[in-house]
């Protein structure tokens, strides 16, 4: 089915023109859950220095055991901090991402309902979303490892994986990946140019301190949703899926 960026961005415009401030809680919201929001203040008056004991210009001299073990303390609670941030990310921020995915793709169908924001977090769709999500994250981290541009290129074909969780949750991990990986063939070319298409909107939301980034993301996260549709009906279309499959009625 053949799309245009024009195409998507007119009919996210359309959405929007009756539900931006909607929009823009939800994906404040995601931004930040997800740390995409860091405090703008910061200390730039002076210089601030800070010595451990052991270490040259410290506080005294103390054994090299006690260095060492001020090391293995600092190592240990960095691999924990990790492992909470890799927790939460897995368990809370994954699955508020196929949320918001949920909150502006039925928006973009007249079903404007902010209680989307839990849609993920209910009763038979939590544990099945998490474990889908966590299966595309870590299909794309194991790409990434392998070169740059083969992760980027798997970051596109696994990028509809949300919106078909947030379809149908039940669909099962693998078939979620595997779905969206068929729905994106031949149009991640397509995708990364329309993704380019809002780097200027997100410069100058940088330089308005970066709060103005908050401003675009609405209009991003409509547009992409209005892709998933596109690509969701010709994967109808073409026998990839199937209306039951997604929960959808019959097309």
């Amino acid at each position: 089915m053949y799309w245009t960026r024009r195409d998507l961005k007119i009919r996210a415009k359309n959405v929007l023109r009756t539900s931006y401030w909607k929009a823009f809680l939800v994906s404040l919201v995601l931004a930040v859950v997800s740390g995409g929001v860091s405090s703008c203040s910061y200390n730039s008056g002076g210089s601030t220095s800070m010595s451990l004991p052991g270490f040259s210009g410290g506080m005294g001299d103390v054994s090299d055991g006690a260095g060492l073990a001020i090391i293995l303390i600092i190592a240990f609670l960095a691999v924990v901090i990790g492992l909470v941030a890799l927790a939460f990310n897995i368990f809370v921020v994954s699955p508020l991402k196929v949320s918001v995915q949920q909150y502006f793709k039925q928006a973009a169908q007249d079903d404007v309902n902010m209680n989307y924001l839990v849609y993920s977090f209910t009763k038979g769709n939590y544990f099945a979303i998490v474990k889908g999500m966590f299966w595309s994250g870590l299909l794309n981290f194991l790409w990434f490892l392998l070169l740059i541009i083969p992760g980027i290129v798997k970051s596109y074909a696994y990028s509809m994986t949300p919106y078909i969780l947030a379809d149908n949750p039940g669909i099962g991990m693998k078939r979620a990946v595997d779905l969206s990986n068929q729905m994106t063939s031949g149009q991640k070319w397509k995708m990364f140019v329309l993704d380019l298409s809002f780097i200027g909107w997100f410069i100058l939301g940088t330089i308005a301190l970066g709060i103005g980034v908050l401003f675009v993301l609405p209009y991003y996260n409509s547009t992409k949703a209005e892709l998933y549709l596109v690509l969701r009906r010709q994967a109808l279309h073409d026998g990839l899926s199937s209306s039951a499959e997604l929960n959808l009625p019959y097309v």
